[in-house]
């Protein structure tokens, strides 16, 4: 595998979503009310403005409201809040790694769920090494987790 590729296709079965509202960069809401948020990766709280706007926006390049997307769960389908634990999927790319590798969100593990791991942590480096998207702003120099966890 090179070392720069992205998942090729859902390894289980997916279900369909109709994007209703993009939350933030790693959060969107289905019609019918579903919270979906996306597995391995993590993205600036709203409080961490700018970078929050600049991810908010990098998702919304990816998937629009009214656009139908794959969900694909991994172990662990919903997290401590009810969301929809779920790559999600658009055209056969996986978007959870689109954001990763365009620099706008930066890997989460949160084991069991952790099938695309390596891919999420190989696209990191690469969007860090080119400084593409928040790495070109040092928008990463106090991670999202860091941030919650107050240690910035």
């Amino acid at each position: 595998m090179p070392v720069d590729s992205a998942p090729a296709a859902p390894r289980r079965a997916t279900t369909n979503c109709v994007v209703s509202r993009i939350s933030d960069g790693d959060t969107l809401r289905c019609q019918g009310g579903a919270r979906v948020r996306l597995i391995g990766i993590d993205a600036p709280e709203r409080e961490q403005t700018p970078f929050s706007e600049v991810a908010l926006s990098g998702l919304s390049s990816l998937v629009a409201i009214g656009d139908t997307i794959q969900l694909e769960p991994d172990v662990d389908p919903r997290d401590q809040y009810d969301r929809v634990l779920a790559y999600a999927w658009r055209n056969g790319r996986m978007i959870n790694w689109r954001m990763v590798r365009e620099g706008w969100a930066v890997p989460l593990t949160v084991s069991p769920n952790v099938q695309y791991v390596d891919y999420f942590r190989r696209a990191r480096d690469s969007a860090r090494g080119e400084g593409k998207g928040l790495w070109k702003v040092d928008g990463f120099r106090c991670e999202p987790a860091a941030w919650r966890a107050k240690r910035c």
